[in-house]
């Protein structure tokens, strides 16, 4: 047996944000500092994973609502936008570089995943290939930089699971816990020919309003902590949420955890667009950014 100890480059750093660690660090200070946090600490965020550039400032609303002090394991929940993935996989890696510093995985949970049997593995071709987990880690070290030693990660990207195999008493079990914390990466809406959808509904004035129209619908169910008027809603309108298996298996493991009398609630902290959409040529995507809080 080896102890070699294998790591995921920060591949996407250098294109998606910037590769120097220095200027990482003085972006993030910088969105974090002009937002408020809430009274209770985030037990899970939702976040997008686009360039830092046109998300930045949105993720820093819900990143602000975390507690270093309690936080101790970190369950990253990505999506494959490559590989076609029917199930859950983990990484084939033990640290996750990036330009502020490295991040551990918790080799420990990822064993009692495995033994599931529910769980496959990506390989490192996958894993540096996706962004959907990377674009998170800079952000994540950031929030967690006074306890940087004190914490590790659970990445997992989310394959397309029904609604009945959402692995709700699994993941419920671990959210249950409040040194457990769910990152949970999604866009929203991605408008325009080059992502085929192109939804309008008139009523709502300008393309753009009726963007922000749809993605609100959606936005206010998952404040329901809903699972099944989610999946209603995706199958109506077709909104193009990308993470919305990694939404799904949150909301699902919520719903497990009220049957036990667990008090919860979510909310959207801040919605952007990437630009402005008016006419038939343009193209947008939609950030939204929030977090669950435990009562």
């Amino acid at each position: 047996m080896s102890n070699r100890v294998v790591c995921r480059e920060a591949s996407h750093a250098g294109s998606w944000y910037t590769a120097s660690g220095p200027q990482v660090n003085a972006q993030l200070e910088g969105w974090l500092s002009q937002v408020q946090s809430t009274k209770r600490p985030a037990r899970a965020i939702i976040a997008p994973h686009a360039g830092y550039t046109y998300f930045g400032s949105c993720a820093a609303h819900a990143y602000k609502q975390v507690d270093p002090s309690i936080t101790r394991r970190i369950f990253i929940l990505g999506l494959s936008h490559h590989v076609p993935l029917s199930r859950c996989a983990l990484s084939s890696v033990d640290i996750y570089r990036t330009p502020l510093y490295d991040l551990r995985i918790d080799q420990k949970i990822y064993g009692e995943l495995w033994k599931t049997g529910m769980f496959e593995r990506m390989s490192l071709q996958t894993d540096e290939d996706e962004r959907s987990i990377e674009m998170h880690l800079p952000y994540t070290a950031k929030a967690m930089e006074s306890h940087k030693d004190e914490f590790t990660i659970i990445p997992l990207l989310v394959g397309a699971l029904s609604q009945k195999n959402r692995n709700s008493e699994l993941f419920s079990k671990y959210l249950a816990d409040p040194s457990n914390l769910f990152v949970v990466s999604s866009d929203f809406c991605h408008w325009g020919q080059r992502f085929r959808h192109s939804y309008y509904d008139e009523s709502q004035g300008e393309i753009c309003r009726s963007i922000e129209h749809l993605d609100k619908m959606g936005m206010s169910i998952i404040e329901q902590l809903d699972p099944v008027s989610f999946s209603n809603y995706l199958k109506k309108y077709h909104n193009t949420i990308c993470g919305r298996h990694p939404i799904g298996v949150l909301l699902n493991a919520i719903t497990e955890l009220q049957k036990n009398g667990m008090n919860m609630s979510f909310s959207f902290l801040n919605y952007a667009q990437s630009s402005q959409c008016r006419n038939w040529q343009d193209s947008s995507v939609s950030y939204a950014a929030g977090a669950l809080t435990v009562h």
